[in-house]
């Protein structure tokens, strides 16, 4: 049963792979997580008893041997048990991999990205100039910010206008680019494209992008996280040729660090901006992490409570494996082995399996967290995160995996310890 067991589980493995290869769309990478993770749960069992036999033919006591030879013994028992555990800790380490990923990432993206000190929003054409007049000497650099909506490969989307500035050329996060990249934008001889658009439309560098206007090679591709839609980025002067009606309301201002507060204050008392009208920097970042840490708050109480389900079928199993055991305990009692000793040998049977689950949990679940960040996500959304290992996290899910597993074995293992010496005598006068 075991060896057609890890025959099925193998066999679903090399399912994954072949949908990894050749599988296109968003369920092909559901049908890869699923055969994955499956095809794991069923080869744990066959690996657990190799390792556990390898283990009792190197053990050099008679305890020792019989440990191991008892834990691969009790193994068909605690197989669905364990199995649980797998997948519980690998789909902790899959999914804390990713949103770790995506923290880190994000956060340096966002670096990149809010590279001016203030953003400031205008209530009309006269009143942006106006600004645009007063500001010019108070501040080191005024970048307009324009935009229009406009079909893009066969989606609605955006294009924006951007200035030949240093804060474009030292900051922007760009994925792929041609040669002198941003000076083929400033004279209009190139479009920037985000990750989604180069990704759906399976664009190239070089390849033209139909605009307004005329079409326009594509020079570089650009990283654009969280958003669904496709997005092009123009030169300033091209922008305005193309889409002479759009209105410049907005602007991205660098200011001197030590400067901000004062500039902000000066233009609200100067032209009694509303409070939404100048936006800080690190208020923008502050916003934007407090929603991305909302958004995956619920990761850590799913941690808890896979690893919970977990420990509970790990409880339920030991339950029922501690009355069917009686036989195989006694003898070895009789021959001088306290209740105790049993007991401690039983929890520390319970931890060995756990502990080995949860090393072999790790590779399973970095394919995981690989899976989601290079097919499904790129699938879902359209962008790819670069994959980040955290083995601080490893360790803590690890202790937590063990803690759940002693917890689980504890109540067993006292059982054991408690037990009359009556009930341990009962199965000698039921020999046959």
């Amino acid at each position: 049963m075991r060896r057609v067991q890890g025959l099925a589980g193998l066999g679903l493995l090399a399912t994954s792979g072949v949908l990894l290869m050749l599988g296109q769309g968003l369920w092909a990478g559901f049908a890869v997580l699923a055969t994955l993770l499956l095809g794991a749960a069923l080869v744990l069992p066959v690996v657990l008893a190799t390792g556990l036999g390898l283990a009792e033919r190197r053990a050099t006591g008679v305890v020792a041997g019989w440990f191991w030879a008892d834990t691969r013994h009790q193994l068909p028992g605690l197989s669905l048990a364990l199995m649980a555990l797998l997948l519980a800790v690998a789909a902790n380490i899959g999914v804390g991999t990713m949103v770790a990923s995506f923290r880190t990432t994000f956060t340096g993206w966002l670096d990149q990205r809010l590279a001016s000190e203030l953003y400031l929003t205008a209530e009309s054409p006269q009143q942006a100039a106006d600004l645009r007049q007063w500001l010019e000497p108070r501040v080191e650099a005024v970048l307009p910010i324009v935009a229009a909506e406009v079909p893009l490969t066969g989606q609605p989307g955006e294009v924006y206008g951007v200035a030949d500035h240093a804060t474009y050329r030292d900051n922007w996060p760009l994925l792929l680019a041609a040669p002198e990249v941003w000076d083929l934008v400033a004279r209009g001889e190139g479009v920037l494209v985000n990750e989604q658009m180069y990704r759906r439309a399976g664009l190239g560098l070089g390849d033209p992008v139909v605009l307004p206007g005329g079409a326009l090679p594509v020079v570089g591709v650009y990283s654009d996280y969280g958003n669904p839609s496709p997005q092009a980025m123009l030169g300033l002067a091209a922008f305005a040729a193309r889409f002479p009606g759009v209105e410049g309301l907005r602007f991205a201002l660098r200011v001197p660090p030590d400067r901000v507060e004062a500039v902000a204050q000066e233009l609200r008392e100067a032209f009694a901006l509303p409070e939404g009208s100048i936006i800080d920097q690190a208020g923008i970042k502050a916003f934007s992490l407090r929603v991305f840490e909302r958004t995956f708050a619920v990761t850590g109480a799913l941690n808890t409570l896979t690893l919970g389900v977990a420990g509970i079928a790990m409880l339920a199993s030991l339950l029922t494996l501690a009355g069917l055991r009686l036989p195989q305990l006694a003898p070895v009692w009789a021959m001088g082995m306290t209740q105790g000793r049993l007991a401690g040998l039983d929890l520390a049977r319970t931890l060995v399996l756990a502990a080995l689950t949860a090393v072999l949990a790790l590779p399973l679940g970095l394919a995981l967290a690989w899976v989601l960040l290079a097919v499904v996500n790129v699938e879902a959304f359209g962008w790819r995160l670069p994959m980040q290992v955290f083995p601080a996290d490893w360790l803590r899910l690890l202790a937590l995996a063990l803690v759940a597993a002693l917890v689980a074995g504890l109540f067993p293992a006292w059982r054991l310890m408690r037990r009359q010496p009556a009930d341990l005598l009962r199965v000698f006068a039921h020999e046959r």
